[in-house]
């Protein structure tokens, strides 16, 4: 469905005015009106998220136009520790080995929807199972954030060569020396030394990850 004419069909049955839904989002009921017309293409995330709270929706459904109710809104006043999800687009860039390193497949035509509070730049989908002790599993998406280097320690996404692997990095500089070590016993620690060095290059930090049930 075309997300404007979701907006009005949403706000219909709620029997909501132009001014309820502008008064309870923060906007005058000439831009709700706006946006039931289609003019949607520069609404905030936070603006979809009051949007979406104040029309029973899940978020998703103002960026897919596919109605989906929310009807749990209401539980969020009764307990303290449940929270509605704000949820934002992330890049996915498709699979990252946790094993041997794979091809880096970078498909920029893929997203995940994930929450706002996941302090990423973009998303990888995990492969093998050499980070099971990490609890990182076999189709997990691993969240990223950009930076050339990490502190030790650290579960970075690694570029050797053109293949990507994820591990947890030691980097020894008076040794010139690079340590990626599994998060599994079967798995043997990746030793990169002096030139090997130059075919490596850090993506960034893994600073989250989710799991399907």
């Amino acid at each position: 469905m075309d997300i404007g004419k979701l907006i009005n069909k949403r706000r219909t049955e709620l029997e909501l005015t132009l001014e309820d839904v502008g008064n309870a989002v923060g906007v005058s009921k000439s831009t709700v009106k706006k946006w039931e017309d289609g003019f949607i293409s520069n609404m905030k995330r936070d603006k979809i998220a009051e949007l979406a709270k104040v029309l029973k929706l899940n978020p998703v459904s103002l960026i897919t136009g596919e109605e989906e109710v929310d009807d749990t809104s209401d539980i969020f006043d009764d307990f303290d520790n449940i929270k509605p999800l704000q949820l934002k687009r992330f890049p996915l860039l498709g699979e990252i080995a946790c094993g041997k390193p794979i091809f880096a497949d970078e498909d920029h035509e893929s997203y995940v929807m994930a929450d706002t509070d996941i302090h990423a730049d973009f998303c990888l989908k995990a492969k093998g199972d050499s980070m099971i002790n990490a609890r990182i599993f076999d189709g997990d998406v691993v969240f990223i954030r950009k930076m050339p280097m990490v502190e030790n320690g650290d579960i970075a996404a690694v570029i050797i060569d053109d293949e990507a692997t994820l591990k947890r990095v030691y980097y020894y500089p008076e040794k010139n020396k690079l340590i990626l070590n599994p998060e599994n016993p079967a798995y043997e620690p990746l030793v990169y030394i002096n030139e090997e060095l130059n075919s490596i290059r850090i993506l960034g930090k893994a600073v989250c990850f989710m799991s399907e049930l």
